[in-house]
Parts: structure tokens; sequence; C-alpha cells
């Protein structure tokens, strides 16, 4: 093989590692700054889904907002129907009110227990909000997992109970967000909400 040849497969290698190397900073340092907030203990949270997780779930919350609280009983009823499949929710309060005490205190008012399927984080710098399109409480983004990264499939509403703020039916005649992550588990494309999130906005940081 001529000399030029195996210079040129030394410098690519050394670039190829290099790169490596700089992945693996990259990936250590987003774990270790939490990019994904933090939980109740103020620990930062850098991952979002287990070694088996398929689908991740974010339900963007707030402790004083009641159409959100009204919310409670439906995401456990989901967090149990997925229980025995790759699915983790998350809990996710990104407004500044919402501190650990409180969110530690609201939890406990409304029996929302930490599970292996369904935790609570803290998004006090609003990352998760920008990167799931959230705009009220309660809203729902759905990430089926790509390799290393998550891919969103769906955000909007939980389902069609409020058809708007100070109307709503019985009864919801569409389980919006229980569809969506059927079809996330089953690799099928996963239709838009059927209309708009109903609940309080979120109280975005001043930039």
């Amino acid at each position: 093989m001529p000399i030029s040849s195996n210079f040129n497969l030394r410098i690519l290698s050394r670039c190829l590692a290099a790169v490596v190397l700089s992945l693996t900073l990259s990936l250590s340092c987003t774990a270790a700054t939490g990019r994904y907030g933090v939980d109740l203990s103020g620990r930062p949270i850098g991952v979002l889904g287990g070694p088996q997780t398929k689908v991740v779930v974010l339900v963007f919350a707030a402790s004083d907002c009641p159409i959100s609280n009204r919310y409670v009983p439906e995401v456990a009823r989901l967090t149990q129907q997925f229980s025995a499949q790759p699915v983790r929710i998350w809990w996710v309060y990104p407004n500044a009110e919402d501190t650990a005490p409180v969110v530690a205190q609201h939890n406990r008012d409304f029996s929302i227990r930490e599970s292996a399927e369904s935790r609570t984080l803290l998004d006090p710098e609003q990352h998760l909000v920008a990167w799931a399109h959230a705009t009220v409480t309660p809203e729902a983004a759905v990430f089926v997992v790509d390799g290393a990264s998550l891919r969103e499939v769906y955000h909007g509403r939980i389902d069609d109970r409020y058809i708007s703020l100070g109307q709503q039916r019985p009864e919801p005649q569409h389980h919006d967000l229980e569809e969506a992550i059927t079809a996330a588990l089953a690799g099928k494309p996963v239709s838009p909400p059927g209309g708009p999130a109903v609940g309080c906005s979120i109280v975005f940081l001043q930039k």
C-alpha cells in the first residue's frame, strides 16, 4: 500500500477516535447536567427511559391547575394499563412555582406515587416544554426510543373530556393519549390529537 494511503488511514483513524471521545464526553456532560430536569431530591435526570423502554410519555402538569388535577386518575389508569409494557410515564412540572416541596406535597395529596413505570420531574429551565412543544397543563407528549435518541410521535390532549374552558363532557369519547401509546408500541403511525389541549397556560420563563 502506498505511503500516502497509510498516512491517510492513520489520520482517519485518529479523527474517528476523536469523534468517539467527543461524543462520549458530550453524553456524559448531558447526563451530569440533567438536561431533562431534576427529580424531587434535586438530582439531575439525564435519561428518561430504562434499558428496555420503547415509549416515553411526558405529562405536563401544574399543582394549582384544577383541570390538570382532574386528570390524575386518568394518568394513573394509563400507568396501570401499560405497566406490563416497555412504557415509562413522567409527570413534568414546568412552572417556577412548583418547587420540589410543593410538588412532593401535591403528590401526597393526590396519591401520585413514584414507581418504575411512573416518575416525577421538575423542568425549571423548561427544556422539556420546548422539546415537546407543550403550552398548557395538562398536555402530553409521546416519544419512541430510537437507538440513543427519542423521537416525538405525538403531543397534545390526553382525551376529549374538555371541550373548552368551563365546558366538559361527563365522559371522554376519544382517548387520544391511550391510542397514541398503543400505536407507538405497535410501531404503527400515530394519529394527531382530534382537538386542542384544554387547560392552564404554562407560565413561560422570561427571556
